[in-house]
């Protein structure tokens, strides 16, 4: 137990450095220069141009998820490997575009090596350094301080910290990017096609909920036994309650029969609009998947009623539904 505990406080040790050398990069971000990163990204995307991520070691992987959140969020983005780039990699770099090079100390010579024959090309380049005094940093159009006081690692010598900046600033431009190009779900679903999310986003309400004869749907003077065997018929977890206007009203589940049960033994009997819950949650037929299931998740409920333009319930999502957006 002992051992457990000390590597416990260890680990609590290294995400606390961690965590302490983000909260010190983010106070001390300017401002300026992220807004000149920024513009000068967003001016290469208007004009079809593209960012190139590029490092070496650490700072290469880190770069390479970079690119991965970038293109993925709408910013065209590829990774230029450093090492190769002297040999033939440069294709793939255009007029037009954006260099984001990353380097914690700023001298990676595989990385300044690259520097003179970009000079030829009409980009801009971005450096992400700890190092802003570094000849990375003053060849850089826009210099991104990422420096740290302290790795994670107990020797000061892994990169931890300094990474870990590195990354959280590449998701902050990246996040930044997203929102000024007002890239939105709809976008985002058709760069992820593929697992539940993207179907999830892809997929509207009135796609995948249950309608026609599979809703339960009653009224608020029909008897809890009836509204029973209606939901038993539609093989429902919930029924919708509908008003003398046909506007929904409320929504009985069996969770409101295990609630109201052992308080009224005649329950079966009474009409089911002293037992319903009223003015429950709903959602429309034209929201995406995806909003259904945040509903869900947020009211911790199993059973949301689709309901129309003037309050009527056509048809019902159930929670176990959304499993089937795996095989639609």
């Amino acid at each position: 137990m002992t051992g457990q505990m000390d590597y416990l406080s260890q680990a609590r040790k290294v995400i606390g450095t961690e965590a302490d050398e983000l909260h010190r990069m983010a106070d001390r971000l300017d401002g300026e220069a992220l807004g000149r990163a920024i513009g000068l990204m967003m001016d290469s995307l208007a004009n079809r141009g593209k960012i190139v991520v590029c490092g070496v070691g650490k700072s290469g992987h880190i770069g390479d998820k970079i690119a991965a959140t970038l293109t993925s969020t709408g910013s065209t983005a590829v990774v230029l490997n450093s090492l190769n780039a002297l040999h033939g990699d440069l294709g793939l770099v255009a007029d037009g575009d954006v260099v984001l090079a990353i380097s914690y100390g700023g001298e990676t010579a595989e990385l300044l090596n690259i520097l003179p024959p970009l000079a030829r090309f009409d980009v801009k380049l971005i450096a992400i350094t700890g190092q802003p005094k570094s000849t990375l940093g003053q060849a850089a159009d826009v210099c991104l301080d990422v420096s740290v006081e302290q790795e994670a690692c107990p020797l000061n010598l892994a990169p931890t910290s300094s990474t870990t900046a590195m990354l959280a600033l590449g998701d902050a431009l990246a996040m930044v990017l997203l929102e000024a190009r007002g890239f939105n779900q709809e976008d985002f679903a058709r760069f992820h096609p593929g697992g539940t999310l993207g179907r999830a986003l892809l997929y509207r309400v009135n796609q995948i909920m249950r309608k026609g004869a599979q809703v339960a749907v009653c009224t608020e003077n029909d008897k809890v036994l009836d509204v029973l065997k209606k939901m038993t018929e539609c093989r429902a977890g919930a029924a919708a309650i509908i008003g003398a206007d046909g506007r929904l009203s409320g929504v009985f589940t069996h969770g409101d029969l295990a609630r109201h049960y052992q308080s009224h033994p005649d329950l079966g009997s009474q009409p089911v609009r002293g037992f319903m819950t009223a003015s429950p949650v709903t959602i429309g037929g034209d929201k995406l998947a995806a909003e259904a299931l945040h509903v869900l998740k947020t009211h911790r409920i199993d059973d949301l009623i689709v309901v129309d333009g003037e309050s009527r319930p056509i048809g019902i999502i159930d929670s176990q539904d959304l499993s089937r957006l795996q095989g639609v």
